[in-house]
């Protein structure tokens, strides 16, 4: 699947949205050095000053389906400004999403731009429900989702977390 896409953000940029795949590892290494820290620190949910080897692979072993990784370049320079993993379960009721973007191409739209993007491909597969686990002071993400429709809750067993949901097929969705 190598499918490219174009999409312009609500600011104006102009994306090219493709899978990733393995050979994209070089420049998903030089992008994660280019996320701000605490952006790293909510994407791994854990304190990490760079991303290994073991990490990238793993965002790029994908099988198109079950999970995939989206690579979102500026189509005018072609950089690397964003990422977006979803990982779903075996029946496809539920998948997660994670959004990374390069510090400098924050609040230009680009993350809900990719993310309707990851919300569109998940709901043509028949995906019931598309999660996303943050830290609760990640407030920006947390608003974000608000804005295109996923609900907050708890974190069971974690009140530093929350779990923002959107239902993107009714009849797939499980019960909760």
């Amino acid at each position: 699947m190598s499918e490219s896409t174009e999409l312009t953000t609500r600011g104006g940029v102009r994306l090219r949205v493709r899978p990733a795949s393995p050979k994209d590892e070089p420049e998903l290494a030089d992008f994660f050095s280019h996320v701000a820290p605490d952006d790293l620190r909510f994407r791994f949910l854990t304190g990490l000053a760079k991303v290994r080897h073991e990490q990238l692979v793993a965002m790029l072993s994908v099988d198109h389906r079950q999970a995939e990784t989206f690579v979102a370049f500026e189509a005018a320079t072609e950089t690397l400004v964003a990422v977006a993993m979803l990982a779903g379960d075996r029946e496809l009721s539920t998948a997660e999403v994670a959004i990374s973007v390069r510090a400098d191409y924050k609040h230009k739209g680009v993350a809900w731009t990719l993310l309707d993007h990851a919300a569109r491909f998940d709901e043509a597969l028949g995906v019931g429900s598309l999660i996303s686990i943050e830290s609760r002071a990640n407030r920006e993400a947390i608003e974000l989702e608000r804005e295109m429709g996923f609900s907050v809750s708890d974190y069971p067993g974690d009140p530093t977390l929350v779990m923002v949901r959107r239902v993107l097929n009714a009849n797939a969705a499980p019960d909760d």
